[in-house]
C-alpha cells in the first residue's frame, strides 16, 4: 500500500474512534485485542482491516436501524475532504462487510470489551459507593436472534410457558454492571436452552474476576452454596437475596435488627450439619468448604402492591460488622440492584430498539454483535457517568436516549477531525448535562420491587462526600427475626 493509503487507513481508524469511542475504547486497546485473538490483517492495504471492523461492529449498535452500507457511509462520508482518502475506499458492499465480519469473528470484540470495560464512577459520583465498596450488580438478559439453522442449533428455542416454543432462537448474556453508571464491566454469553445455559452457569464464568473493593448485589436466583463461596473467595463483599427454602440459623441478634448466621454446605446433613451449627454458635473457626459465617437482614415493604405484598425479603451478606453497614443501609443498597434493569432497558430499548432481532445469521457473528452492543453500552454509560459527575448531578438524571443521539451526531459531524476529539467530547458532555435536558427525577427508582413505595430524597451533598447517600424506601420495615422465625419455622 502507498504512503497515502497508509495515512488513509490510519485516519479512518482514528476518525471512527471519534469522541466517546476514542475516550473509552482506545485504538491501542483494539489493536492489542485483535493481535491477541490472532486476527491481525495478513496484508496491508485492505479496505476493511480488523481494527476498523471492531469499530464498525460498534457502529452497528449505534445505528441499529441502518443496513451495513449505510452504517459504513455514516462512519466514512466526511473523510473524502481530508485528502489522502481515495473514494474507492469508502465504497464497500454488503458482501464485503459480511466477509470482513466473518474474518474478524467475535474474539477481538470480546477481547476489546475485556480490556477496556471497568467501573467509571469516582468518589464524587452520586450513589456509587457504600462505604469503601463500589456497588455492583449482576443480572441476565436475552436476545432474539435470526431463525437460521446454525443459530437454532447453537442457541435453541426457549419454551413459551404454554407448551410451545418461542418464535426465534435466543441468546443469553449475564453481566456485572456498576450500579451508579449502569456500565457493564464483566459479561458471559451463551444459549438460552440446554445444560449449562442458565444465568447461574454463565455467572460462574465471571465470578472469579470480581474485585475486592466491590459490593456485588444479586437477586435470589443467583444464590447457591458453591457460587457464593467462589464469589466470596475473591475478597469482594456480597449482598444476595436468598429463597425462602434456605435454612438460616440465628447465632446472635444485633441491635440494628439483623442477625448473624451460618451458611452450611448442603452436602453436609444430619448430625454433621448440627455439629457445624454448634461450632458456629461457639464462634469456632469453620472449615470454609463446609460452612461460612454471614449476616442476615430481613425486611418487608408493607405498601408494596401486587403478588409481592407482605413478602419477606431475606438478604445474606459477607459484611458481618454492622458498624460497616447497618441493616437499613443494606436493605436500601439491595434495591440498587434494579439499576441493572434500567441499564438492560437502555441497551435493549434505546440502542437495539424494542423487539428488534439481531442481524447475524451465524452463532459466531451473533456473539460478535452482542459483544459490540455491550461495548457500545459501556462507552455511552461511561460518557454519561463522566458528564454527570463533572456536573455534580446523579447519573440517573442524564437521559440515556439523548446521550445516544448526541453520540450519533458527533459520529456524523464533519467539524471534528481527529485532532479535535477532545473538543468534540467536551461539547457532547455539555450537551447531555444541559439542565433543560435532564430527567426531572432526582432519585433512583426501583421498578417492580418497590415501584409504588415512597422514597426518601437525597440530603444535600458536600464536595467529596461519598457512600452516605442511600435511597431507602420510607416504607421498608425491618422484621424482628425472633417473631419471624416463629411464624416461618426457621426458613428465611
Amino acid at each position: 500500500m502507498t504512503q497515502t493509503g497508509d495515512v488513509a487507513e490510519s485516519r479512518l481508524s482514528d476518525w471512527i474512534s471519534l469522541g466517546v469511542l476514542a475516550s473509552w475504547v482506545p485504538r491501542d486497546e483494539v489493536e492489542d485485542a485483535v493481535e491477541a485473538a490472532g486476527k491481525a490483517a495478513k496484508r496491508k492495504g485492505g479496505k476493511l482491516p480488523p481494527q476498523v471492523m471492531v469499530y464498525f461492529v460498534m457502529g452497528l449498535a449505534f445505528f441499529a436501524d441502518e443496513d451495513y452500507e449505510e452504517v459504513w457511509a455514516r462512519l466514512t462520508e466526511t473523510l473524502a475532504g481530508w485528502g489522502g482518502f481515495g473514494a474507492d475506499q469508502a465504497l464497500v458492499t454488503t458482501g464485503g462487510i459480511t466477509r470482513a465480519r466473518q474474518r474478524l469473528g467475535h474474539e477481538p470484540v470480546k477481547g476489546t470489551f475485556e480490556l477496556v470495560a471497568a467501573p467509571v464512577a469516582t468518589l464524587d459520583t452520586a450513589g456509587a459507593f457504600l462505604g469503601n465498596w463500589r456497588k455492583m450488580s449482576i443480572d441476565g438478559l436475552e436476545w432474539d436472534v435470526p431463525d437460521s439453522a446454525a443459530n437454532a442449533a447453537e442457541f435453541g428455542y426457549p419454551g413459551t410457558g404454554h407448551g410451545g416454543r418461542a418464535a426465534f432462537p435466543k441468546a443469553r448474556a449475564v453481566t456485572i454492571s456498576e450500579c451508579a453508571s449502569h456500565a457493564p464491566v464483566l459479561a458471559a454469553i451463551g444459549p438460552c436452552t440446554s445444560k449449562g445455559s442458565g444465568e447461574q452457569s454463565l455467572a460462574r464464568e465471571i465470578y472469579p474476576r470480581l474485585k475486592d473493593d466491590w459490593l456485588l448485589i444479586a437477586d435470589r436466583n443467583f444464590y447457591n452454596w458453591q457460587d457464593w463461596c467462589t464469589a466470596a473467595d475473591t475478597g469482594a463483599a456480597l449482598l444476595w437475596r436468598v429463597k425462602s427454602g434456605l435454612i438460616l440459623e440465628p447465632l446472635e441478634f444485633l441491635t440494628d435488627g439483623s442477625y448473624l448466621s451460618v451458611l452450611v454446605n448442603p452436602g453436609v446433613k444430619g448430625a454433621a450439619r448440627q455439629k457445624l451449627v454448634d461450632a458456629a454458635r461457639a464462634r469456632d473457626d469453620l472449615d470454609s468448604g463446609r460452612a461460612r459465617y454471614v449476616r442476615v437482614v430481613e425486611y418487608e415493604v408493607p405498601d408494596r402492591a401486587g403478588a409481592g405484598k407482605d413478602e419477606l425479603i431475606a438478604l445474606v451478606t459477607t459484611i458481618t460488622d454492622l458498624r460497616q453497614a447497618a441493616a437499613p443501609v443494606l436493605a436500601a443498597a439491595y434495591h440498587e440492584r434494579w439499576e441493572h434493569e434500567t441499564g438492560n432497558a437502555q441497551l435493549k430499548t434505546y440502542l437495539r430498539g424494542p423487539g428488534r432481532i439481531l442481524r447475524s445469521q451465524s452463532p459466531d457473528l451473533v456473539k460478535q454483535e452482542i459483544w459490540g452492543y455491550l461495548l457500545t453500552h459501556y462507552a455511552v454509560s461511561a460518557l454519561t457517568c463522566t458528564a454527570s459527575t463533572a456536573a455534580g448531578i446523579d447519573p440517573d438524571r442524564v437521559k440515556f436516549k439523548r446521550a445516544v443521539r448526541v453520540v450519533r451526531r458527533r459520529i456524523d459531524d464533519p467539524a471534528f477531525p481527529p485532532d479535535q476529539q477532545e473538543r468534540a467530547l467536551e461539547r457532547a458532555i455539555a450537551e447531555i448535562t444541559s439542565p433543560q435536558h435532564l430527567n426531572t427525577r432526582r432519585e433512583r427508582t426501583y421498578p417492580r420491587a418497590v415501584k409504588r413505595a415512597r422514597h426518601n430524597s437525597y440530603p444535600v451533598r458536600k464536595p467529596g462526600q461519598h457512600g452516605t447517600r442511600h435511597k431507602t424506601p420510607a416504607t421498608i420495615k425491618l422484621v424482628n427475626p425472633v417473631l419471624n422465625r416463629a411464624k416461618t419455622g426457621i426458613a428465611a
